[in-house]
């Protein structure tokens, strides 16, 4: 069984995991963490797209987990990211691809960033891991208004209970809003 890994909870947060990922570990990981938060696919999907799928604005995919065809419309900060990693990596075929001689024309691998998303996870006192990504966009579409319903179409998951247990909506979360939804008559 895999570790649970945690989202991200605050915009701060998630600018603060990227700026450690660019210290510590270097543009590359911090650059694919900005992407990977803004378009929400796990790391399967995620670690193949090319440069030239990139440059388009839109990501067409076929999930590898669900075998379901997804279409992404890349935001300006997704976009700001592909357009820096071509510029700064004209020859590269992934948009995440590494520059080593064991891994040459490679994108980097699933452990490479789980090992470094872990690192700085104890940095932060989260769990961070791949899937961190996706689970931290549901999180901050979901606290800043999106009902579950559309985090759960964004994800592409199959029902709105899947997604409110994966971005860790807890007991103590539906108590607080008693109190955060206070109607005064």
């Amino acid at each position: 069984m895999m570790a649970t890994v945690e989202a991200v909870k605050t915009l701060v947060e998630v600018k603060y995991v990227a700026n450690l990922l660019n210290k510590h570990r270097g543009e590359i990981y911090s650059d694919l963490w900005v992407f990977g938060v803004n378009v929400g696919l796990r790391i399967s999907d995620l670690l193949p797209i090319t440069l030239a799928q990139g440059k388009t604005g839109t990501l067409e995919i076929v999930e590898g987990k669900t075998a379901k065809k997804r279409k992404i419309t890349l935001n300006d900060t997704a976009m700001s990211i592909v357009n820096k990693r071509i510029v700064n990596n004209p020859s590269h075929v992934y948009l995440f691809q590494v520059d080593s001689n064991r891994a040459r024309n490679k994108p980097l691998s699933r452990s490479a960033v789980s090992k470094a998303f872990a690192e700085v996870g104890e940095m932060v006192d989260v769990k961070l891991g791949t899937h961190s990504m996706r689970k931290t966009l549901g999180w901050v579409m979901h606290s800043q208004g999106a009902s579950i319903e559309r985090v759960c179409k964004v994800l592409n998951h199959s029902h709105p209970a899947v997604t409110m247990r994966y971005i860790g909506l807890t007991e103590a979360d539906t108590q607080a809003a008693y109190s955060e939804f206070e109607i005064k008559v």
